[in-house]
């Protein structure tokens, strides 16, 4: 069965940085296209990054400030976040999309003080 697990989240103040990571259980992250989303208390998820292929892409209110990236040797998938601004503030969640169905982890809090 597929887990995927976030880590690294925290209480940081603007322009801090943080790195999260997403690690993946049964399952290799080569067979999936990874992702992070963010979602905020009685809102829907919203992307954040992707990485497919080598390619990555990354929401336009985070180009220049965050960095996904993975590490296929430690089946982990980062978020760098540098510059965090409050309104990154948020529940950070990663996803494995697969052929066979989406694996959501259950995130990791983020919370950026002015």
């Amino acid at each position: 069965q597929v887990q995927v697990v976030e880590s690294g989240g925290g209480l940081v103040q603007a322009g801090d940085s943080l790195t999260l990571s997403c690690v993946v259980s049964g399952g290799t992250i080569t067979q999936y296209r990874m992702g992070w989303y963010r979602q905020t208390p009685g809102n829907e998820r919203d992307f954040v990054a992707g990485i497919n292929g080598g390619g990555t892409y990354h929401t336009d209110s985070v180009k220049g400030r965050f960095t996904i990236s993975q590490d296929n040797a430690k089946n982990t998938v980062y978020l760098q976040m540098n510059n965090l601004k409050p309104e990154d503030t948020a529940n950070y969640i990663c996803i494995a999309a697969g052929n066979k169905g989406d694996y959501w982890g259950q995130g990791t809090q983020v919370t950026v003080s002015s």
